[in-house]
């Protein structure tokens, strides 16, 4: 599957290896139907499509989920711009999972759709369905997608054993017990079934440049691990193999644990990162405020003033290209096992 988009080059120095990142660690454009209307789990209300309106932002209006970011139209476009990037840091791949020929394939968290109409199209036999709390996917997709509103946190309503591939990425800082959420998947996923999760940090690092603790990538990064935190849904899961274990917690096997580094700005020689750091840098740009203002103004009590500064001082260093800036990137997945299945006859 190619890119959507061409992007300019030019010179800049590559990514440095990193054992302790760059590790593999194995203990290892629209033809279709239209959306589905089979939604389960919650029912579409006037409620959830009644976003709350707060500091100019549209949020999510359902009471089970504390999620902090926007659903608007500029935080989607920043989604969108992500998942193109995220398919360059792969390797032009949209998963690492060795699955072959599945037939039922399950997003949660799909977000905008972006990953799930993909996969649908790179796979026209598999049935695809992207699961979310807000409904902004698009209505034409692939006859072979479909979207659904769930909870994720919730008890499940698909059948046990019935996945051959189920897909998560960027839930950190939106679930209180990884391992719960994993044990779902298990219980969904036939026997010999595959679960990938990609998580990001919300830490800009550098090989580069030395970042003293009062720098604002750290300010940044601390204030939303404290949030975090005080909400009980961490932003640090890729960290200190958390992913890894929690997948093995859930009963998986074949655990494999991918640490990459995401670029930010043009920086990498190497043209697919030198492109997913441009998709980065203009994702975030659109992002950053919708992060920003729900978690630290609401939850942390910040002054407006205050967030304020720290994102001027963000996007003035973020947008500094010699800063060679990089986010440590987790991906993890895993089997169910052969013989292993949740239902009995």
């Amino acid at each position: 599957m190619g890119p959507p988009v061409v992007y300019s080059e030019s010179a800049s120095p590559e990514i440095e290896p990193n054992e302790q990142i760059l590790a593999d660690l194995a203990d290892d454009d629209d033809d279709g139907e239209s959306i589905s209307g089979d939604l389960s789990t919650v029912s579409i209300t006037s409620s959830i499509l009644e976003y709350r309106k707060h500091y100019g932002r549209t949020y999510e209006n359902i009471q089970s989920t504390e999620y902090w970011a926007p659903n608007d139209a500029q935080q989607n476009h920043g989604l969108d711009l992500t998942h193109v990037g995220l398919f360059f840091t792969l390797d032009e791949k949209l998963f690492l999972a060795p699955i072959e020929e599945p037939k039922r394939v399950l997003d949660i968290g799909t977000g905008t759709g972006i990953w799930a109409i993909d996969f649908g199209d790179e796979y026209p036999d598999a049935e695809v369905t992207g699961t979310d709390l807000s409904p902004i996917q698009p209505v034409v997709v692939p006859p072979n997608v479909k979207f659904v509103i769930e909870d994720c946190l919730l008890d499940w309503t698909w059948p046990e054993d019935h996945f051959d591939f189920i897909h998560l990425r960027a839930m950190y800082g939106s679930v209180p017990d990884w391992v719960d959420l994993y044990s779902k998947a298990y219980t969904h996923l036939a026997p010999g079934g595959w679960i990938q999760d990609l998580e990001m940090d919300v830490k800009l690092q550098s090989d580069h440049v030395k970042l003293p603790p009062d720098h604002v990538f750290n300010v940044w990064a601390d204030a939303f691990y404290t949030a975090g935190e005080k909400m009980g849904r961490p932003f640090d899961v890729c960290k200190n193999h958390t992913m890894r274990d929690n997948l093995k917690a859930a009963g998986f096997v074949d655990v494999v644990e991918k640490r990459i580094k995401a670029p930010m700005h043009l920086w990498p020689s190497v043209q697919r990162l030198k492109r997913a750091g441009e998709l980065f840098l203009e994702a975030l740009e659109q992002s950053i405020e919708g992060y920003a203002n729900l978690l630290l103004m609401d939850l942390l009590g910040w002054y407006r003033e205050e967030v304020q500064v720290l994102l001027g001082l963000f996007r003035r260093e973020m947008k500094d290209k010699s800063n060679c800036a990089w986010v440590e990137t987790t991906v993890v997945y895993g089997r169910k096992p052969f013989g292993n299945k949740t239902t009995t006859n």
